[in-house]
C-alpha cells in the first residue's frame, strides 16, 4: 500500500483532532452525561461522539486505513497504516470542568508513528509533530528543557485504576515529591507529555497506559528533542511507561524501577515477603 506524504497525514491527524475536540468543547454542557461509571474512572456518551467524529474525517480522507480507539474496535491489521485516537483525553478532568483534557489523533504504519496530532481546545493549544518534521504548539517551535539535575525538575505521574498499582503509585508520586521540586497529578497523559516537550516539565511516568493515550504525545515528544520509553508491556495493549526531557531519563527511569522493585504492599503497610519489624 502506498503511504501518504507525512504533510498529508499530519493535515488529516490535525483535522481529525480539532473536529472531535470542538464538538466535545461545543457539547461540554452535556459533560454529565455519563455512559460507564468505574470506581476511578468514568466514559462520557461524549467520548463514544468525538471517536465517531475523528473517525469520520480519517475515513473520509483515508477509506482503507484502520483505526485503533478507547472507544472503537481495536483493528490490529499491520499491513495498513492505523489510526491511533482518543477522543478525550483526560475524561474526569473534562467531567469536572477542568480545561486539562484533550483529543489525540496519530497514525502509525509499520510500527513506526508518521504523524500526530493534539488539540486542547479550553487552553487553546494544538501541537503537532512528524517523524520528519519538528514538534509545533500553535504552529511555533517546542523543545525540552535542559534541566538535568532531578532535584529541580517538575515531574508528573499518573494516579493508576488499577488496584493492584495503588500503592505502587502512591509510593512513586511520594518519591518524586521527596527527589524531584514538584511533582504533579494532572489527569491527562498526553498533556503532561507535551508539558515535558515544551519545557514546561521535565518527566512523566505511568504505571499502565495505553497507545491511545502515547501515541501522538510521544512522537511530539521525541521530535521536541525528548525521550519515550516503555518499560514494560503488561498486555496487548497496556503497558508502563516514562517520558523525560532525555537529561534526567536515567535518573527518573531509577526510581521507578526501583518502586516497581519494592513489590505491592500488604494489609498494615508490609511489602510483600517482608517481616514485622
Amino acid at each position: 500500500m502506498k503511504i501518504s506524504s507525512t504533510t498529508e497525514l499530519l493535515d488529516c491527524a490535525v483535522h481529525a483532532a480539532r473536529t472531535a475536540s470542538a464538538h466535545a468543547w461545543a457539547e461540554r454542557h452535556r459533560r454529565q452525561e455519563v455512559q460507564q461509571h468505574a470506581a476511578h474512572d468514568v466514559k462520557l456518551v461524549l467520548d463514544h461522539e468525538c471517536q465517531m467524529k475523528a473517525a469520520a474525517v480519517i475515513h473520509a480522507r483515508f477509506p482503507d486505513h484502520s483505526i485503533l480507539g478507547e472507544e472503537a474496535s481495536h483493528d490490529r491489521d499491520a499491513s495498513r497504516p492505523r489510526w491511533i485516537v482518543d477522543p478525550i483525553d483526560g475524561t474526569v478532568n473534562f467531567a469536572h470542568g477542568w480545561p486539562l483534557w484533550c483529543t489525540s489523533v496519530a497514525v502509525e504504519h509499520e510500527g513506526r508513528t508518521l504523524a500526530g496530532a493534539i488539540c486542547a481546545p479550553a487552553l487553546d493549544e494544538c501541537y503537532t509533530a512528524t517523524c520528519d518534521q519538528p514538534a509545533l504548539l500553535n504552529g511555533l517551535p517546542i523543545a525540552v528543557s535542559t534541566v538535568d539535575r532531578l532535584a529541580e525538575a517538575l515531574i508528573m505521574t499518573d494516579t493508576n485504576k488499577e488496584p493492584q498499582d495503588f500503592d505502587a503509585g502512591t509510593r512513586l508520586y511520594g518519591r518524586f515529591l521527596h527527589q524531584a521540586r514538584k511533582a504533579r497529578v494532572m489527569g491527562s497523559a498526553a498533556l503532561d507529555i507535551c508539558r515535558v516537550a515544551c519545557g514546561q516539565g521535565e518527566g512523566y511516568t505511568a504505571l499502565g497506559i495505553y497507545p491511545w493515550d502515547t501515541a501522538a504525545a510521544a512522537l511530539i515528544l521525541e521530535q521536541a528533542g525528548g525521550r519515550f520509553e516503555i518499560i514494560e508491556q503488561l498486555d496487548d495493549l497496556r503497558f508502563r511507561a516514562i517520558a523525560s526531557n532525555g537529561h534526567l531519563h536515567d535518573e527518573i527511569r531509577t526510581v521507578f524501577l526501583s518502586v516497581l522493585a519494592e513489590g505491592p504492599a500488604q494489609a498494615g503497610g508490609r511489602k510483600q515477603g517482608g517481616s514485622a519489624r
